[in-house]
């Protein structure tokens, strides 16, 4: 084995002293020990390490939580090794983006296997930025030779960079020089694959200001010299002075925003500036990407900058404003996903970001949100979707049969195994696993699971024979896993071994502008099943909706909506009782001293499904057939929120 330099940065020099033992017995070169963050920083200038253990909490004020910041700018990989591992440590910890977590006292294996997880990590991510690069390369060459305007080659750019620097405003511009022309160009998402054209006409029209204003309101704005991200406090701060920055974040709802730069070599510069609506969508990983980008986008701005129609200089004799730029020659991959809010588009930007890569995915998110749908989606884009994709829902397999289940196997291996059993991950052989509700396994499971990651071998069980497997990972789970970490319940290596590649389902109650599409999506579906005619919902039934907390997410509206369509002796839902009705009015907001955590409601949601069954939980007529939950994750529910099984009405 090549023998990777690490650094250790621990300042118990015990400890430090038996971590080098055991790395250096395992193969690797220990090329420094630093007990201080001032230490570890003159140890990586002068060794240039590969890989860096690090304590969180060291000599002098410094932490190991600085310096992993600092490791991140340098794109030095590093694992955590510390006593701490409580939920408000592991936050701060994670925004550092490690790739690992050790918790001391840890025995040799824990180390190795850390480090084996965090080099498959590391590797992933290496690959995934050359895979990025290169589609970069490819994209940006085409885009060039091809016979559009510039304007549309612009958009064919950003929209090239939206799956790694996400969007819902994008502005393309050079620094403003005088008042006569307007040298901006943007482009506001509607959509998967729409935009909308706003070059200076249409700016002129949506915010009802002249030319002339819209240049004065350019030379306030803040010319960066490098990369540079504002979080919503931030931006907030950047724009107290009128600006067009400001003007297009009150216009658009913007909430986060990055500044690019790109230096021309006519001594120019031009800056591809994002918005998004999300307070906090950039960090840190996008200034590294756009140092990679740079050259790049230089080389495509000069092209548009030498010829004559540059559309960053305005003309407007006999201009029609333009309402949409789009290129929808292909079907969407998400058809029959419903919706277009941008926490919605940012997961499907994630998806094809990562569907072509060979790496492990987690999607997190409540039940009911649509995981197993992205889950698909990734497998369906991705170089193995003419091969097996097999689902496992891990919180309705006995703990009994688990093994089985998920390696198989041998006939006779235990009593009532009559026949020998293929099991999911030898049937998902140079294919997909799909682990729903990964949350749910218990310990030993999660172990064992860990192994079959890490060596990607498995034995049935009575088997004698190791079979080898090729599958690519992706797991869900409705719980918090960082919690579940921090509390014992969930394996803190495992963690990190599908926590490659995070994707979070927004739950409807963040994502309230897609009700109207996804309560006509399931009308036309129920109205048809049924046979009936029933044309739409009121307007004040939608607002009505709009106002409801939809702890059952997706789920939950598609059976109210089915509810409701076998209920109506009209053709139009003029009425519709919503689950906090029975309880309080939905008409108006509540008072802000009545508002309840998610767990309450979620409590209070299940407690009335148990009261309109009389108790029961299983089975027809049952709690979980009404919440549409499977009995053992309403089951779990039950227990974490404190409901008894014996609950009587």
């Amino acid at each position: 084995m090549d023998k990777k330099k690490i650094l250790i940065v621990e300042d118990e020099y015990i400890i430090a002293d038996v971590l080098s033992n055991i790395l250096e017995t395992a193969g690797y070169h220990i090329c420094g020990i630093a007990d201080s963050v001032k230490e570890a920083l003159q140890m990586i200038d002068e060794f240039k390490p590969e890989f860096v253990l690090l304590d969180i909490y060291l000599k002098e004020k410094l932490t190991g939580i600085d310096l992993a910041h600092r490791l991140t700018e340098i794109n030095i990989p590093f694992i955590y090794i510390s006593a701490n591992s409580n939920q408000k440590i592991l936050e701060e910890a994670k925004v550092t983006n490690p790739y690992g977590f050790v918790i001391k006292p840890f025995r040799e294996k824990d180390v190795l296997i850390a480090l084996d997880i965090a080099f498959y990590r590391h590797e992933k991510h290496m690959e995934n930025g050359l895979r990025q690069s290169a589609v970069m390369q490819k994209k940006t060459a085409e885009i060039l030779s091809s016979a559009l305007d510039w304007e549309h080659k612009i958009l064919e750019m950003g929209k090239t960079l939206q799956p790694y620097i996400p969007f819902e405003f994008l502005s393309v511009g050079m620094k403003q020089e005088n008042e006569e022309d307007f040298y901006e160009i943007g482009f506001s998402r509607i959509g998967f694959d729409e935009y909308q054209l706003i070059g200076c006409p249409e700016l002129m029209v949506i915010t009802r200001r002249k030319q002339h204003e819209l240049a004065r309101l350019k030379t306030n704005d803040v010319a960066e010299v490098m990369a540079t991200w504002y979080n919503e406090n931030e931006l907030e701060a950047l724009l107290k002075k009128p600006s067009l920055k400001k003007l297009f974040a009150d216009t658009y709802s913007l909430k986060s925003h990055l500044s690019f730069p790109i230096p021309l070599s006519n001594k120019k510069t031009c800056y591809f500036n994002f918005y998004s609506r999300r307070p906090d969508a950039y960090q840190a990983d996008h200034l590294v990407l756009c140092n990679r980008l740079q050259r790049l986008l230089a080389g495509f701005m000069e092209g548009m900058m030498d010829t004559a129609n540059s559309p960053l200089v305005s003309k407007l004799s006999n201009y029609t404003v333009k309402q949409q730029v789009s290129s929808l020659d292909q079907p969407s991959p998400f058809s029959g996903i419903i919706g277009s809010s941008h926490l919605l588009l940012t997961v499907f930007d994630h998806v094809i970001q990562v569907a072509k890569s060979s790496s492990s995915v987690l999607i997190l998110g409540e039940s009911g949100t649509g995981k197993e749908k992205i889950a698909e989606r990734i497998h369906s884009l991705s170089l193995r979707k003419d091969k097996p994709f097999v689902r496992i829902n891990c919180a309705a397999l006995p703990v009994s049969l688990i093994d089985s289940e998920l390696f198989g196997h041998e006939k006779g291996a235990f009593t009532g195994a009559h026949e020998k059993k293929i099991g999911r991950f030898e049937q998902a052989h140079t294919g997909t696993i799909f682990l729903d509700e990964i949350g749910e396994l218990p310990l030993e499971s999660q172990a064992k699971l860990l192994r079959v990651l890490q060596e990607k071998e498995i034995e049935r069980i009575g088997g004698r024979t190791t079979i080898k497997t090729d599958v690519r990972i992706i797991a869900a789970t409705n719980r918090n896993l960082d919690k579940e970490v921090a509390e014992g319940r969930f394996r803190l290596d495992l963690f990190y071994r599908i926590n490659v590649f995070p994707i979070l389902m927004p739950p409807l109650r963040e994502r309230k502008e897609d009700i109207a599409d996804l309560a006509e999506h399931f009308l036309s579906i129920y109205a048809r099943k049924t046979g009936k005619t029933v044309r739409g919902i009121s307007p004040e039934v939608l607002e009505n909706m709009k106002r409801y907390n939809w702890p059952g997410n997706i789920r939950e509206l598609e059976n109210l909506i089915e509810r409701n369509v076998l209920l109506t002796r009209d053709d139009m839902i003029t009425n519709m009782v919503l689950p906090t009705q029975l309880e309080q009015s939905t008409s108006s907001a509540p008072p802000e001293s009545s508002v309840i955590t998610m767990s309450e409601g979620e409590r209070a949601h299940i407690l009335a499904a148990l009261k309109k069954c009389n108790g029961k939980i299983w089975g027809e007529g049952g709690a979980a057939s009404l919440l549409n939950l499977p009995p053992t994750t309403l089951n779990s529910k039950m227990k974490k929120l404190g409901i008894r099984k014996n609950f009587a009405s």
